[in-house]
């Protein structure tokens, strides 16, 4: 899995920190994503994909690696 994240879109919900806190952080002066791990180990892919799916700006793309 290769997560990106499109700061341009982010509005700082920060709904991906709160589930998958080992791939996303925030700002602190403006709460914009901050991607920690763009391939997380197997283990987090389920947090990472629910992440993706609340994020209400879409600002987190994932795509899956063979």
């Amino acid at each position: 899995m290769k997560v990106t994240v499109d700061e341009d879109k982010c509005c700082g919900a920060g709904q991906c920190v709160l589930i998958a806190p080992e791939v996303f952080d925030q700002r602190e002066d403006d709460g914009i994503v901050i991607l920690l791990d763009a391939e997380p180990l197997e283990q987090l892919h389920v947090p990472v994909r629910e992440a993706t799916s609340v994020c209400p700006a879409a600002a987190i793309v994932l795509s899956e690696t063979a």
